[in-house]
């Protein structure tokens, strides 16, 4: 059986990676949205704030491997060591 050729994956290209980030980002924002009970929007804007956020974009750091509730779980931790330390 023939390997495909993941040089010609469209999946792979950097505008779909993109798209699905954006969507995973969504999903986790509006997690948190329920679990802190603030608005998405805000939600989304505390996330993208966040080193969290700035590690799911890093791919060195593994994080994007991850299941959105994970993510969610590893905002949660930053966010209550934020307001601790504030």
């Amino acid at each position: 059986m023939k390997e495909p050729n993941l040089q010609n994956d469209p999946a792979k290209s950097p505008e779909i990676q993109e798209m699905i980030l954006s969507s995973r980002i969504g999903i986790i924002s509006a997690e948190l949205s329920k679990r802190l009970e603030i608005t998405p929007v805000r939600a989304l804007q505390l996330f993208y704030e966040s080193k969290t956020c700035a590690d799911l974009h890093d791919k060195d750091t593994g994080l994007y491997l991850y299941g959105n509730l994970y993510i969610a779980d590893e905002f949660i931790r930053e966010y209550g060591e934020k307001t601790l330390h504030s």
